[in-house]
């Protein structure tokens, strides 16, 4: 049985084409605790892709891997080569509901065959020491009563799993786009709830709807953890008051202009290494939400982040287009 190493009270939800590496970095600047999750990253592309696709920055510990893939010998492979890259857990994928996904039969799909599931479990478990988890749904499509949801995770936990992440709505595999799969389900909180209760000695996170900290220290009333996704992604700074809020450490709460100054470091370090400031910033729009000139900042650097030669200057000089919060 693998060690917990770390706590997921607060957790950045897995977030395809937006959490990559800069993505994590920038937030990790707001929050030493919170625990970041890569983007859902295929067994294919890893054992036969071309890309370096499990490169990451240090500072962005603890970080989750998120792995799409329903083959056990695959999926145990690349849980080896991201122990080696020293990822703090793997994650399976059980809960991405588009075409894409299914037609290579994994993501939401796989909650019909939990002991498929479990195997892919106890095959990594057996190969790694890092913990190995699964995210998953409610539900899917006309298989969404409690007693599914109950049955996958005694299961899949039987097998090994000690942390599921819950998303608190069903999947409709067909009729339904990924963007509708994450609006038009109903939440049932109540639902992840119960499966706390009911198997107490598993760490539950919920998932789904959750846009504040106050809500997510409600939830940590009933389960172990709270992942939020698009919500940070927008409003990013909410995650400035993470360690004081959900952690109770008792520290200063980072300043935008801290991290502007962090970012402008780092983005100086990517250009010098061939990168581009677009590919850094585009995650930071959302950081001056609610401050006069927060549409000047957004629009500076859309303007001009991507220009030939652009460099750390551009996220100073759109900075300065703000405001401080009114009073």
């Amino acid at each position: 049985m693998n060690n917990k190493i770390f706590t997921e009270k607060l957790s950045v939800a897995p977030m395809l084409d937006w959490t990559d590496r800069h993505c994590r970095y920038f937030l990790r600047q707001l929050s030493s605790n919170t625990v970041m999750y890569t983007e859902m990253v295929t067994t294919g592309a890893i054992l036969f892709g071309k890309g370096d696709y499990l490169s990451y920055n240090d500072e962005e510990h603890p970080v989750v891997l998120q792995l799409g893939g329903s083959d056990p010998k695959a999926l145990t492979e690349c849980a080896k080569i991201a122990e080696q890259h020293g990822y703090d857990a793997i994650n399976i994928n059980v809960g991405c509901p588009s075409d894409r996904v299914q037609n290579g039969r994994f993501g939401a799909c796989l909650m019909a065959e939990p002991e498929l599931v479990a195997e892919c479990v106890q095959t990594m478990q057996n190969a790694v020491n890092v913990p190995v988890t699964v995210k998953s749904r409610i539900g899917i499509d006309d298989l969404d009563s409690y007693e599914f949801l109950h049955n996958f995770i005694d299961v899949v936990g039987k097998a090994g799993c000690e942390h599921f992440i819950v998303h608190a709505r069903k999947a409709w595999l067909s009729g339904l786009s990924p963007k509708q799969n994450r609006e038009i389900p109903p939440l049932d909180y109540s639902r992840v709830y119960q499966i706390k209760q009911d198997f107490p000695h598993l760490d539950i996170s919920i998932n789904g709807g959750i846009k504040t900290l106050s809500e997510s220290l409600e939830h940590l009333n009933h389960i172990d953890g709270v992942m939020i996704g698009r919500e940070v992604y927008q409003n990013p700074y909410m995650l400035a008051q993470a360690d004081q809020l959900i952690w109770g450490e008792d520290k200063a709460i980072v300043s935008r202009e801290q991290v502007i100054d962090a970012m402008c470091d780092y983005i100086d370090r990517n250009v010098a290494n061939g990168g581009r400031v677009w590919h850094v910033v585009r995650h930071m729009l959302g950081l001056t939400n609610g401050l006069p000139g927060a549409r000047r900042y957004r629009r500076y650097l859309s303007e001009n982040a991507g220009r030939e030669g652009a460099n750390s200057a551009v996220l100073r000089e759109a900075f300065a287009l703000t405001g401080p919060m009114p009073e």
